[in-house]
């Protein structure tokens, strides 16, 4: 239990969930695009890949320290547990949904033929191209990007020790993502299946990772929190986002904005915006903020149905609740169950881990005690 307890734990996380999902929502309900700050609704996937990088590196650094290493095989199964009995689930009703009930047509068609690489989290690799119609499941890019951060990033942390290799690995990453979105790569490389591969760690994901390394290393931690570890500094950096958004700032500004904002949240326990992030029924929306994700295109679909399209802001707050008490269900009847299962796999790999450690340590103190005997 008291290895449990010391694992890495940031409240606030749930409530920058909920600020992440809801203008996605709010971009799936409004009927064109918008100017200003109510058009930049996408940008609450970079803000999740944002949280995803900062957390998930953060325990595999605890994990590192704590056990002596990163267990990849266990790291992997929770985060199946965790990840594909809802996304599986919805895909599934997807299939179902264009084999009987949508008009065929080249969107159902589109779908169909993708369905292996929807199926297998390389959509972002291989559904590239325009088309002139609508792209079912087309949110699944994101969902493969952090599929494929999990598979790669883990295996750097348990191979490259310390905080330089990986930094730098990492680093490599976000360049060659930035060199490649500036067209700087062209003369050398074109917009092929190894350029996108490479592409697969998207900014935002690398500057979470990159912003837990800095907080875990002695030489830059004392950095990060003089500038963010400041009671008002996670109100400065929702300002700044805030102002990344309605003023269109360039990406790589804004996503660093994000990284900034997530790091104010949960490097300090009692942050400003603690009890709005903290909130009960902010904190909810972001505990089911994945099946939003996954359900909430359907839900803006039958909700359209229900109330029309002439007020979008009508249509935004029906599809809002009708999205959260949706995701609400699928979260206790689907996804707690594989919760409950993935904690236990957790416990028993912390007390194998804990167990293996003191067995290491036993050795070595047994190796010290016969040196002294020499």
């Amino acid at each position: 239990m008291a290895a449990r307890e010391t694992r890495p734990w940031y409240p606030s996380l749930d409530g920058l969930r909920c600020l992440a999902i809801l203008p996605i929502v709010w971009h799936h309900s409004t009927p064109r695009q918008l100017d200003g700050l109510l058009g930049r609704g996408p940008l609450g996937v970079d803000l999740f890949f944002v949280v995803s990088g900062f957390l998930i590196t953060s325990l595999l650094l605890h994990e590192r320290r704590a056990a002596g290493g990163v267990a990849l095989g266990r790291f992997w199964a929770r985060r199946s547990l965790r990840i594909f009995p809802l996304y599986y689930l919805v895909l599934g009703a997807f299939v179902v949904h264009a084999l009987f009930l949508r008009v065929p047509g080249p969107a159902r068609d589109h779908f169909l033929r993708n369905l292996p690489f929807y199926a297998t989290y390389t959509s972002n690799w291989f559904t590239h191209g325009a088309v002139d119609h609508p792209i079912v499941f087309a949110f699944a890019w994101s969902l493969a990007a952090e599929e494929q951060f999990y598979l790669v990033w883990p295996p750097v942390l348990r191979w490259l020790r310390g905080t330089l290799g990986p930094a730098l690995a990492m680093l490599t990453l976000v360049a060659l993502d930035q060199a490649a979105e500036r067209g700087w790569l062209a003369p050398y490389l074109d917009e092929g299946l190894a350029l996108r591969m490479m592409r697969s760690i998207a900014t935002p994901i690398g500057l979470g990772a990159l912003l837990a390394l800095a907080a875990d290393a002695p030489i830059t931690a004392p950095l990060v929190r003089a500038v963010l570890v400041r009671r008002w500094s996670s109100l400065v950096a929702l300002a700044l986002v805030f102002a990344a958004a309605t003023l269109a700032w360039p990406l790589l500004p804004t996503h660093l904005t994000m990284t900034a904002l997530v790091g104010a949240c949960a490097l300090r326990r009692d942050h400003v915006l603690a009890p709005l992030f903290e909130n009960r029924v902010v904190g909810h929306i972001g505990t089911v903020s994945y099946g939003i994700y996954l359900l909430n295109v359907p839900v803006v679909a039958a909700c359209k149905r229900l109330v029309g399209e002439e007020s979008t802001v009508l249509l935004f707050a029906v599809s809002t609740v009708a999205s959260v008490a949706v995701a609400t269900a699928t979260y206790r009847w689907v996804e707690r169950p594989f919760l409950g299962l993935r904690d236990r796999f957790r416990a028993a790999s912390v007390r194998a881990s804990a167990s293996a450690s003191a067995t290491a340590q036993g050795r070595h103190d047994g190796r010290s005690d016969d040196r002294k005997a020499a």
